[in-house]
């Protein structure tokens, strides 16, 4: 038997795989083949976008589903043993197995990272087919590794839920939540989760509770959140499984007769003790206590929520969150440690789960240059205007223009009218009244759009009822309307707008948080929707946040403790606006605000009588936290005009870039070829351009981007050499015409002259993939001529002088003139 034949497939299936299920590994239940670990990037040009392949491991090995211990990777028997290790040792980083495999049919070269390389061991060894180890051998490895106990083993190996359906943890989700049951099996009492928006936080609170409960290792657990819609959103969808043993409290009531609570903090406790619900219960009667949004409410010391955690200290609490809060006064770190595990945005964007996104800037000039009214000037309700210089920061806080909202709301609406008028769009506004001066801009600039449907465009804030209303149509992807909301607060988080592809930021942003959390609106990817990427629309230039370095990174603790208590631990951007010393008061719940037991409490801009320590909030600070509202002033006939509008990428270092898809097509071509002779001649001789065409896309190259940049039908060859090697622009159509003028079929017969002549044709109209294909022959009007059969025997005696034929003419097509030849 002459492995040399063999290809990858059967390498694998004819002696791979015999050794390993020889060496007693469970076919069923304990090897999985060419196991997907991640979805392939998203690259986005101008409104398109393509995902980039990637490869998986061939084979990866479990002690149990939810326990991987092992990757496999296969090459063809002409390579070396070793040569997939590299390769391997990519997919174990991800899975963060210790044992690796490389083999080509001969054996295998072995990785063991449980080496003892102080007592002499080797890292890499090269064994038999019928050396492969054993599953107990592997897990007995792995065990001393991880130096579990007998006592942890039955938590460690509880297995996921299955729910039948064939989803399964993503490979981050299940580090996440692996590593967390470890640390809770050592008796860990503090754990944070740190997971960007849209990568599956709840479901994997739900399998870590679900593994922690069926083990018995936790029998009560109260899982808490600051609003209805994440609650309900738990309790219906990923927590569903936990069927009559769940509960949600209501009424202020704990029920112990169940086993799995959802909360709200607002209905467990409040300011009079008749209100702390959380009392009814025993401070030991939850084992486990999981913080969803934990940089939100309970996150300061000084919060009344957090009396419910203090209340239940005696369990384990995990911290959930996208956006760990590390400012002078509010730590999640110091609460509850470093995190234990942490995906970012960018791993997120990278591994293709997350929406990556495009930034448009949009800088107006009054916006840059300020506005000071003349003297004795009085706004459009008789108010005498503060003499002073008003900056972007101020407009619609502190000053409003009316121009200026039409020239904001124009321009979106410009933007939708040029790409798609019903991608679902988020308007963040400064506060609920500039929402609403908004949506009155939007609907004036939209009217068929809006006689079409008057809830094209809708307010959802807090104090809206008829707005709030309309919250889940708009996340519901199958829901058409409202397609455009204005919001300040409401929408900023715990919002699954899974097909929201428009974020416009015309509110300032200081705080890093909120920053995250806005930007999360977007990052979910729904495929069925072709939501791939989405944009962002910047008035404010709050996505010069993107390039501080806390942005996609753990931030910095600065909270300090001593033993004597807390004290200032140095500088931090994630203060100002949109954070509150008042959290029990900031936050909002479903269908009403959360105000706590007095009058309800309004977005923040409008209630401008509660300072927050900056003077974008209110005068000067009392020294209680109470000083007297502002004025606001309404201004009409200030001229605003866009003198600056840049478009931004997100680029493969996770940083925005400015440069066009031909300054990227350039730089990525280069990285594949070195000159155009090198390009030519690897055109030339491959059998199918199609494949190089592929090749270029699976690298970030989008053909159809760049034809609309250069905005000429040319082919894909001649984009390339046009591009990157300054070569005359040639389009199809020319290039056909050139074969043509050279005579060059005469060497056919007549018929077969008329079928190349289609041919060319074909490709002049549609390209060279047209032609590439047998498929061609089916189709108008070759298929007059006969059957597909028919036409290669009558006119090309077979198949294969058939496709020498093609290659000939595609020769033509490419032939180069004297100068470049």
């Amino acid at each position: 038997m002459n492995k040399l034949k063999f290809g990858e497939t059967d390498i694998v299936s004819k002696f791979i795989m015999p050794a390993i299920i020889q060496a007693g590994w469970n076919s069923m239940t304990q090897i999985r083949e060419q196991v997907p670990l991640r979805d392939g990037r998203v690259r986005v040009q101008g409104q398109m976008a393509v995902r980039t392949p990637v490869k998986s491991p061939d084979i990866v090995l479990y002690h149990k589903l939810n326990l991987p211990l092992a990757v496999v990777e296969a090459k063809k028997n002409k390579f070396e043993v070793g040569n997939g290790m590299q390769q391997a040792l990519d997919y174990a980083e991800l899975l963060e197995v210790p044992f690796i495999f490389s083999a080509t049919g001969n054996g295998f070269i072995f990785h063991d990272k449980t080496s003892d390389t102080a007592k002499g061991e080797l890292l890499e060894t090269e064994i038999s087919l019928a050396e492969f180890p054993s599953p107990t051998q592997l897990w007995d490895k792995y065990c001393r590794w991880k130096k579990y106990t007998q006592e942890q083993l039955p938590i460690i190996t509880q297995d996921y839920h299955d729910d039948g359906s064939g989803k399964v943890p993503r490979y981050y989700q299940l580090k996440a939540i692996n590593k967390t049951i470890e640390a809770i099996s050592r008796n860990q009492k503090r754990v944070l989760l740190v997971m960007a928006t849209g990568t599956g936080k709840t479901y994997t609170a739900f399998q870590i509770i679900w593994r922690l409960w069926k083990s018995r290792q936790k029998k009560r657990i109260l899982f808490l959140a600051d609003r209805n819609i994440l609650v309900d959103q738990s309790r219906i969808n990923d927590f569903q499984p936990f069927g009559n043993a769940m509960t949600k409290i209501e009424n202020r009531t704990v029920d112990p007769a169940f086993e799995i609570h959802l909360g709200l903090y607002q209905a467990l406790t409040g300011p009079g003790e008749e209100q702390k619900a959380f009392k009814q219960v025993a401070p030991d009667f939850f084992d486990l206590v999981v913080i969803d949004e934990c940089h939100r409410g309970s996150a300061a010391e000084d919060s009344s929520w957090r009396e419910i955690l203090d209340y239940f200290s005696s369990a384990t609490h995990i911290g959930l969150t996208a956006t760990p809060k590390e400012t002078e006064e509010v730590s999640n770190s110091n609460y509850f440690g470093d995190p234990i595990y942490t995906y970012s945005l960018k791993q997120g964007i990278g591994d293709g789960f997350l929406a990556p996104y495009k930034v448009i800037r949009v800088d107006m000039d009054i916006d840059l240059q300020g506005w000071r009214p003349i003297d004795g000037q009085r706004d459009k309700h008789g108010e005498l205007i503060e003499d002073r210089t008003y900056n972007q920061k101020d407009f619609d806080r502190r000053l409003v223009i009316d121009e200026r909202t039409e020239l904001v709301a124009k321009t979106v609406t410009s933007y939708l009218e040029s790409t798609d008028p019903m991608a679902k769009t988020i308007v963040f506004c400064n506060d609920i009244n500039h929402a609403d001066r908004m949506r009155r801009a939007l609907i004036n600039c939209n009217p068929e759009q809006v006689k079409k449907n008057d809830k094209y465009i809708m307010k959802i804030t807090g104090d809206d009822k008829l707005g709030k209303a309309q919250l889940d149509n708009f996340i519901n992807p199958k829901k058409a309307y409202p397609v455009i909301v204005t919001t300040s607060e409401l929408m900023s988080t715990g919002v699954d707008a899974q097909t929201c592809k428009v974020i416009v930021l015309d509110q300032n942003i200081q705080s890093m948080t909120k920053f995250k959390q806005i930007i999360g609106r977007g990052t979910r990817i729904n495929e069925k929707y072709r939501k791939l990427w989405f944009t962002i629309i910047d008035f404010k230039k709050a996505t010069e946040l993107f390039s501080d370095k806390d942005f996609d990174g753990d931030p910095e603790r600065v909270m300090v403790v001593t033993p004597t208590g807390i004290t200032e631990g140095g500088d931090t951007t994630d203060t100002g606006e949109g954070d509150t010393p008042f959290p029990e008061k900031e936050e909002r719940s479903g269908d009403h605000i959360v105000g706590g037991p007095s009058a309800p409490f309004e977005e923040e801009g409008d209630n401008e009588s509660i300072s927050t320590g900056g003077d974008d909030n209110g005068g000067s600070d009392t020294g209680g936290g109470v000083s007297e509202p502002r004025k606001k002033y309404f201004v009409k006939g200030v001229p605003f005009q866009i003198i600056a509008q840049r478009i931004q990428y997100y680029g493969s270092d996770g940083k925005l870039t400015t440069e066009s898809f031909q300054d990227y097509t350039r730089k990525t071509f280069n990285k594949q070829y070195a000159s155009l002779d090198d390009f030519t001649k690897r055109w030339n001789e491959a059998e199918r351009k199609q494949t190089i065409i592929d090749e270029l896309a699976n690298v970030g190259i989008i053909w159809e981007a760049l034809k609309e940049e250069i905005g000429q039908a040319m082919d894909p060859f001649d984009l390339i050499c046009h591009v990157v090697y300054d070569q005359p622009p040639l389009t199809r159509h020319e290039r056909a015409n050139q074969v043509k003028k050279r005579n060059y079929f005469t060497k056919y017969s007549d018929s077969a002259q008329k079928v190349l002549n289609i041919l060319l044709d074909k490709y002049a109209d549609e390209g060279i993939k047209e032609i590439e294909s047998l498929n061609v022959l089916k189709l108008q009007p070759l298929n007059q001529l006969g059957s597909p059969m028919e036409i290669v025997k009558d006119n090309f005696g077979n198949k294969e002088g058939y496709q020498q034929a093609i290659r000939d003419l595609e020769s033509e097509i490419y032939r180069l003139p004297a100068k470049q030849a």
